[in-house]
């Protein structure tokens, strides 16, 4: 069975995301390690590395960071490109010093530069992150996208051309967010829809390459190219969809992460893991 938990707030300390994901029975962790909405955010005390250390260890599963929706990896302006990568770099340190398995970050959007060019400048600008940092890095996973706008990631093979042209293909991989890819036209709620999904990721960055999924329901129709997530079952890819997943051999053991509305606290993600555990037949 894939493993199943959320985004958690790390307000008041990175320590306290671990202490609420296991609050909530959850077995897989992702959390911002700083203020998101910040270009140079405070970075985490060393006593709250150490803690968040301590408890990741008892905790057992595997953490997941997403980086700040500020960065736009694929803009080819000089100021605001290296912006961007400086963003991402400090994000890496943070995420080494706290032994997080892997960052999730969107591809960006190319600004009307065109498909083809913002391509090439998510992945120049990914390959100086990685030259910069060297060493032991976590990895990087590329999340699809509704496709809204210029962004790139609506269509997945976008990811794929992303990893092809980069240096360090072998440290990248793909985030797959269910609301995204139905905004994006992915109509996963039926059989023929989630088996196109399936082909294009297992011919564009592969079947392999998907190392995380985001299981949000959806409050637009299919193809809108708009993000509005909702919890499972109660949008418009419906409980049918999330069965079709969780109970998909491929994904078997796969990390999945709620990042549903937390209008009530607590409450929704229990609600949220409860009926993913249902589905999933546990």
């Amino acid at each position: 069975m894939p493993l199943f938990g959320a985004h958690m707030s790390a307000a008041g300390g990175v320590s306290n995301a671990i202490r609420d994901i296991v609050e909530i029975g959850g077995e897989v962790l992702q959390l911002f390690t700083a203020n998101q909405r910040q270009w140079t955010p405070k970075a985490p005390s060393a006593a709250d590395v150490e803690a968040f250390r301590r408890r990741r260890a008892a905790f057992g599963g595997p953490v997941f960071s997403h980086a700040s929706y500020l960065i736009n990896i694929a803009n080819g302006d000089g100021a605001a490109s290296a912006k961007a990568v400086e963003a991402l770099v400090r994000e890496f340190e943070r995420c080494t010093a706290l032994g997080v398995d892997a960052v999730v970050l969107h591809p960006g959007a190319h600004l009307g530069a065109g498909r083809g060019a913002g391509i090439l400048r998510a992945a120049r600008n990914i390959d100086e992150v990685f030259d910069r940092c060297g060493g032991q890095t976590p990895a990087l996973l590329l999340e699809n996208t509704a496709g809204q706008g210029t962004c790139l990631g609506g269509g997945l093979n976008d990811l794929a051309e992303i990893i092809d042209a980069s240096r360090h293909a072998s440290q990248l991989g793909v985030c797959l967010d269910t609301a995204h890819a139905f905004g994006a036209g992915y109509a996963l709620h039926t059989d023929e829809g989630y088996r196109r999904c399936m082909e294009d990721i297992e011919y564009g960055p592969g079947l392999a390459a998907v190392r995380l999924f985001h299981v949000n329901d959806s409050l637009v129709p299919c193809g809108s190219r708009k993000d509005r997530h909702t919890h499972i079952g109660e949008g418009q890819l419906g409980e049918a969809a999330f069965v079709r997943l969780l109970n998909d051999p491929v994904f078997a053991m796969h990390p999945m992460v709620l990042e549903t509305p937390k209008e009530d606290g607590h409450a929704a993600d229990r609600r949220n893991l409860a009926t993913l555990r249902r589905l999933a037949g546990r």
